[in-house]
């Protein structure tokens, strides 16, 4: 579930995360969710659950715990950084099952190793006190 859309939207007030509703059918519905940057941008990601996930290329990632209720903590924010997508895959689901993740969520958009790298700080200076823990993870 690749696709092609602006990078980022800017807008400072608002919440922290968000369903991206990109579309009223059934399937999409839980397809997409924005998180919101420190810098008030939002991130378009792309949701999967944990092993339902695809091998992925070099993208931004957070690790989520979806609840029952359908609330999302985010457990781990960062970028994988290998040129073999099923490293990248395997790095993803191993982590994500130690800290306890049962979603995936993909940012796609950035394309070079500067720009992940600005999406994935952007995203953790927006955890505030649970940064350290989301860098460490």
């Amino acid at each position: 579930m690749f696709m092609i859309a602006s990078n980022t939207e800017t807008e400072i007030s608002g919440p922290g995360d968000e369903p991206a509703l990109i579309c009223s059918e059934d399937a999409f519905r839980q397809a997409f969710h924005y998180w919101r940057g420190a810098s008030g941008s939002r991130y378009l990601h792309s949701v999967y659950s944990l092993v339902g996930c695809p091998a992925m290329p070099q993208v931004n990632y957070i690790l989520v715990r979806r609840e029952s209720d359908g609330s999302r903590t985010p457990l781990a924010i960062g970028e994988t950084t290998d040129e073999a997508v099923s490293l990248n895959l395997a790095a993803l689901r191993h982590k994500g099952a130690k800290l306890g993740a049962n979603e995936v969520h993909i940012h796609l958009l950035a394309e070079t190793a500067e720009a992940r790298r600005a999406v994935k700080d952007d995203l953790i200076a927006s955890r505030g006190e649970t940064a350290s823990i989301a860098q460490a993870a």
